[in-house]
């Protein structure tokens, strides 16, 4: 059917061309995303478990050991994304890699290496913290604004 375009109301335009969008947008094969992002976040969750198993086998307690293992996987993070290998696993996992604290460090080290050729000051030290500065600004004046009311008011 061949129609004047300009001719049809503007609620029939909209829903004319919503249909041809749907027509021709990719469908996301959300199953296989899912399924990567369950696999790749569960492996990384198994990794921080052997690690932390490791560390408490040396005789660390649970607590220092808890902070070993979030250190351990912030720098394994770290290192595969300077490789360039971490993006090619969030390309694949999506949120299963990009969720756990080892999307928090490629959020951190991922725009440093995309102006390491600006420098080691101007470039790296510069974009080291455009992702992760908001968020440790943020988080230490939340602690403090708690800390803060837990003292004035809810203090014993």
């Amino acid at each position: 059917m061949t129609t004047h375009w300009d001719s049809l109301p503007g609620e029939m335009q909209k829903r004319l061309y919503q249909e041809l969008v749907n027509q021709v947008k990719p469908r996301p094969p959300v199953l296989r995303n899912a399924g990567a992002a369950f696999a790749v976040g569960g492996l990384i969750s198994v990794l921080g478990q052997l690690i932390q198993n490791f560390f408490l086998a040396r005789g660390l307690t649970l607590l220092d050991a808890g902070a070993a293992t979030a250190a351990t996987l912030v720098f394994l993070a770290a290192l595969s994304t300077g490789l360039g290998l971490y993006d090619e696993l969030a390309r694949f996992a999506g949120a299963g890699a990009i969720v756990p604290i080892t999307g928090f460090a490629n959020s951190m080290v991922a725009p440093a290496m995309e102006y390491r050729t600006e420098g080691l000051v101007l470039g790296v030290g510069a974009r080291l913290f455009t992702v992760a500065g908001p968020v440790l600004v943020f988080g230490i004046f939340t602690a403090w604004a708690v800390a803060l009311l837990y003292h004035f008011l809810l203090r014993p």
